[in-house]
């Protein structure tokens, strides 16, 4: 008995990680729509990525690929494996650290009692950190900071910025 209500808090757990992940990336596509209006979720269950954000350009247009987390205390760069309530799935899906070639940025989306604070990490700087994880602590630079946002494929000015903000040496 006691092994079953175990599991059972766990899958309740599970379950409230899930929602409130999904809930999560609506809250951050929403904040990113009402600056920039070209915003959509992504619908693609093996993305890596959960938002697109269209940029007018001299060009035309131009895409960014976020992936959005849950930030408590620290943001995970991981993707590929399942969490909340389907966590144990088996899908052929590799765990994997997010690159340029997946996407774009990585939202670290940390809730404060109905309101929100997100963190623009680069893919470019993740790749330059090699972790699988950074805190928020080291990251503050970076909290609500829609300029990395808006250059975060930009190397040079993703690496001066986090030279400048002391995330990296």
């Amino acid at each position: 008995m006691a092994k079953s209500k175990a599991k059972a808090k766990a899958e309740q757990r599970g379950r409230k990680a899930a929602i409130n992940g999904f809930a999560h990336e609506h809250i951050a596509a929403g904040i990113l729509m009402k600056r920039y209006g070209n915003v959509s979720l992504v619908d693609l269950p093996l993305s890596p990525y959960d938002i697109v954000i269209v940029y007018k350009t001299e060009e035309g247009e131009d895409i960014v690929r976020a992936q959005v987390k849950t930030a408590r205390g620290s943001v995970s760069f991981t993707g590929g494996s399942r969490g909340g309530v389907d966590r144990t799935y088996k899908s052929g899906v590799k765990t994997y650290i997010q690159s340029t070639e997946k996407c774009d940025v990585v939202i670290g989306l940390e809730p404060h009692n109905g309101s929100y604070d997100m963190y623009f990490v680069p893919t470019i700087l993740i790749e330059k950190l090699g972790t699988g994880s950074i805190s928020l602590n080291r990251i503050q630079s970076l909290k609500n900071n829609y300029e990395m946002l808006d250059n975060c494929k930009n190397p040079r000015f993703v690496m001066k910025k986090a030279k400048e903000y002391g995330i990296i040496d």
